[in-house]
């Protein structure tokens, strides 16, 4: 059993990615195979909106974004995890999520049990990027809604969210559902 987690922070240690290690150390304290891939370290151009998607064999595009989306479309757990930037996921996470949409052109869902969501936030928009990640979910995979778990919270400072034990251990909880979703 392996989780992959999708990172659209641009901050390598930022407070979203420790929150995903936490998670994923939980998780594979616990015997899951874990994998954390940040957009910021690879090239995933937007989505180019081809009229006829459906009909490529594969994405037109020439970038990082095949070998991710194949990892993550492949595991039986998923993580999306973003801050908030304007009130919504940040940039790399929303391309990620957009370039999805050739894997739905061609009717091929998530293979994902269970996913997890976490999104932290110096003010407004965690409500809307909660949202959006869910609809995605729902329309790119068939994970039971009670399987979809969320870590939300604020932090504006880096490294905030390592002094907030309370955040921390609800991303240690995420992992652990996951590992038992996962292993059950």
């Amino acid at each position: 059993m392996k989780i992959v987690a999708i990172v659209g922070s641009p901050r390598l240690n930022g407070n979203t990615s420790y929150l995903v290690d936490q998670a994923l150390e939980t998780a594979k304290s616990l015997g899951v195979e874990t994998e954390k891939i940040h957009l910021a370290q690879h090239q995933v151009n937007p989505c180019l909106g081809h009229e006829n998607c459906a009909s490529f064999a594969t994405c037109k595009q020439n970038d990082d974004a095949p070998w991710i989306l194949d990892k993550f479309i492949n595991s039986d757990g998923v993580i999306l995890a973003s801050p908030i930037y304007y009130y919504n996921m940040s940039a790399q996470m929303k391309a990620f999520v957009d370039r999805n949409y050739f894997f739905y052109t061609h009717g091929v869902n998530l293979k994902a049990m269970c996913a997890g969501l976490i999104v932290i936030g110096g003010g407004g928009g965690i409500d809307h990027a909660i949202k959006s990640l869910k609809l995605f979910l729902d329309l790119d995979s068939t994970i039971p809604k009670g399987n979809i778990m969320t870590v939300t919270g604020y932090a504006s400072k880096p490294g905030e969210v390592k002094k907030n034990n309370t955040l921390v251990k609800e991303a240690q909880r995420l992992g652990e559902q996951m590992a038992s979703i996962l292993l059950n």
